[in-house]
């Protein structure tokens, strides 16, 4: 995953979609340890229908990459 600084105009719930979608990582584990080298707030990343989200997200995107 690149690093990329963090956009104070994209919310950390809009990052982590983004990064879901890009096919950059490989788990939401992975996601979450990419908006923290980014600078954002994690708290906001919480809760188990969010990870099924985000995670069918990842693997929909590694399915087309």
């Amino acid at each position: 995953m690149n690093y990329r600084a963090m956009d104070h105009s994209v919310t950390a719930l809009e990052r982590a979609f983004q990064i879901a979608k890009s096919g950059d990582c490989k788990s939401v584990s992975d996601l979450r340890k990419q908006l923290r080298k980014e600078g954002y707030s994690l708290d906001k990343i919480t809760g188990r229908t969010l990870f099924k989200q985000l995670d069918a997200l990842i693997k929909a995107a590694r399915c087309r990459s």
